[in-house]
């Protein structure tokens, strides 16, 4: 009887091992067909500071792989008020944009390394394949929901705190 319980722990000790050395699930690889909104990511909290000293604060969501970027915001039908999508680039570039497969309008945040808002594309197309530049290096891209920035008055050189630093 020892043996046999020896031997079911020894068993359970080394299902257990493959386990842990069982890398997680990854991403589907970049350019792999996209045919659904992206599971909700985790968040982080932003506050954009208007130039007239108005804080206005947003939980985002934060697409850190290759993948997650790549799907973005499509397939989804709302953004809240105070919520959004970060894409941090992990270094300053020209970033560019599209609205495939996204069927609401955004605005879109580009963002210096230090914080500063460097352009802002309001009310995206729907849908369109048409690129949305930076209009210069930026380190992050923040998509809010389509009008938000007006109606807050959130303008280039408006300050974001909170925002990721690696």
């Amino acid at each position: 009887m020892s043996f046999l319980l020896s031997r079911r722990r020894a068993v359970m000790l080394a299902a257990s091992l493959c386990l842990l050395a069982t890398p997680a699930l990854a991403d589907p690889p970049v350019g792999a067909p996209i045919t659904g909104p992206q599971p909700k990511l985790g968040t982080i909290p932003l506050t954009i500071t208007t130039q007239d000293g108005k804080p206005h604060t947003f939980i985002v969501e934060q697409a850190l792989t290759p993948r997650q970027q790549e799907v973005g915001e499509m397939f989804r039908t709302s953004i809240p008020a105070n919520g959004g999508m970060l894409f941090d680039w992990g270094e300053t570039k020209e970033a560019q944009m599209w609205m495939r497969n996204c069927p609401i309008p955004e605005d879109m945040v580009f963002i210096t390394a230090d914080g500063t808002i460097h352009h802002i594309a309001e009310d995206t197309v729907p849908e369109s394949e048409a690129i949305i530049d930076s209009d210069g290096p930026v380190r992050y891209t923040l998509e809010l929901q389509g009008g938000i920035t007006a109606k807050l008055n959130i303008t280039v050189g408006d300050k974001v705190t909170g925002l990721p630093k690696s």
